[in-house]
């Protein structure tokens, strides 16, 4: 699935935790009411809710944040915000997970909130509260000038559009040119149909009925024909000098698309529950993946990956780096070069499986000679736990325990041919 997967890993766990990133766009509070349903109204042909539960998460722009949060990163939020109760909350929790938000307030536009009742896991109504319309232009100037001065230093600049009214033409123009010329990628998730709009960023992330409202000038209709779409975006990437076009296809995965070609990573299997935030979800990793300078074909991939997880939950929740970790696990145990770890990258790796369930073992040893002891003590070992950390021993400990002569593998003057493995992986630990 992925080439170089240990270096992938490595920017997850390593390099990830070291990016800044900006996010400008619709920002809201995401409100759910949870309860059980067990009779229809006498009221009314509508399913009565006995409410169990009440929960918020941050939602639209201030998600995507989340995610990237979650997943490591530094970051900035910029948008707008109505000043009130809803607010504070919405402030207080991007707070407690390290995220610096500066929200702009429109008199008279309240903090855009909505409000989901479900029965069970099954969404029954949303509700929706906001002012629609345009802001005053001293409002778009003051975030504005916000943003211009936020992009530098970043690593990645999102624009989260909802059609919430944060995000305008002449606000992408300004902040697009503004990070490319200084050579930091701009990726997009768009509402406008007019991808005019976000001329000269790096991706545009749409799905697929953005795509096909989008594609209509060359489609000559709004149509979900997955052929005729990826087309369209291709000439679209041309038109409107993107580096490529990220377009999520539901259960067919994720399209990378640039002038001439096409790819589509296979959406991964997974029990959908709910696919709010989703779209947050792909586009922060993809963000994270550039940011970190990994290609655009693995930043597909991993967003897959990670869309593939947030599916299977309830609710707008971001992806938690160790998510994506577990989630990648298969492919790092077809791996064998991907078992050996330092110190800190195993301790990242335990609290993935703690995190999961898992139950760890640990052995350790010199094996100078692999004989059926050691063999029949690992899989005893390995019996006893879903995962098995082996460590062994450096030169230094073995001289400490059996001797001067004596060492952790055969010396180093030996053949390489009979080395039972590298002298690299002297003092590392082997998982499986």
């Amino acid at each position: 699935m992925f080439e170089q997967l240990n270096e992938v890993i490595r920017q997850i766990e390593h390099v990830w935790p070291g990016k800044r990133l900006l996010v400008l766009g619709d920002v809201m509070l995401d409100q759910y009411i949870t309860g059980n349903v067990g009779r229809i109204s006498p009221e009314a042909p509508v399913p009565v809710v006995w409410e169990t539960h009440r929960s918020e998460q941050p939602g639209g722009g201030a998600n995507v944040a989340m995610n990237l949060a979650r997943l490591g990163a530094d970051v900035v939020l910029a948008g707008f915000a109505g000043g009130d109760e809803n607010e504070s909350r919405l402030t207080t929790m991007l707070q407690a997970n390290g995220i610096r938000s500066i929200f702009m307030r429109s008199e008279g536009f309240p903090t855009i909130t909505k409000v989901r009742i479900l029965g069970g896991r099954q969404q029954m109504l949303r509700l929706d509260s906001e002012r629609r319309g345009r802001r005053p232009d001293p409002d778009y100037q003051r975030l504005l000038d916000v943003a211009l001065a936020e992009v530098p230093g970043n690593d990645a600049v999102v624009l989260s559009d909802y059609g919430k009214g944060a995000i305008t033409a002449e606000v992408c123009r300004q902040v697009i040119q503004a990070a490319r010329a200084a050579g930091i990628p701009v990726l997009v998730d768009p509402k406008s149909t007019d991808f005019g709009w976000y001329r000269g960023a790096t991706t545009v992330c749409p799905n697929m009925g953005e795509l096909s409202a989008a594609a209509r000038p060359y489609t000559g209709s709004e149509t979900r024909i997955v052929e005729e779409l990826l087309g369209a975006a291709e000439r679209m990437v041309a038109d409107f000098d993107l580096d490529f076009m990220t377009a999520t296809l539901s259960e067919k995965g994720i399209a990378l698309v640039r002038a001439g070609s096409r790819t589509i990573s296979p959406a991964v299997a997974r029990q959908v529950f709910d696919v709010s935030g989703a779209g947050d979800t792909v586009i922060a990793v993809m963000a994270m993946a550039l940011a970190s300078g990994l290609p655009p074909e693995t930043a597909v991939k991993l967003a897959n990956v990670g869309a593939g997880v947030v599916v299977g939950k309830v609710g707008t929740v971001p992806l938690e780096k160790h998510e994506l970790l577990s989630a990648l696990a298969p492919a790092i145990a077809l791996h064998a070069a991907d078992k050996i770890v330092s110190r800190a990258e195993l301790a990242n790796r335990v609290a993935t499986w703690r995190a999961n369930g898992d139950r760890v073992a640990f052995s350790n040893g010199c094996f100078d000679l692999l004989h059926i002891g050691h063999i029949t003590l690992l899989e005893e070992a390995r019996r006893t736990a879903d995962k098995l950390i082996v460590a062994i021993n450096s030169d230094d400990s073995v001289h400490q325990v059996k001797g001067a002569n004596r060492q952790s593998s055969v010396p180093a003057n030996a053949p390489a041919s009979s080395l039972p493995w590298p002298p690299s992986m002297r003092s590392s630990f082997l998982t499986n």
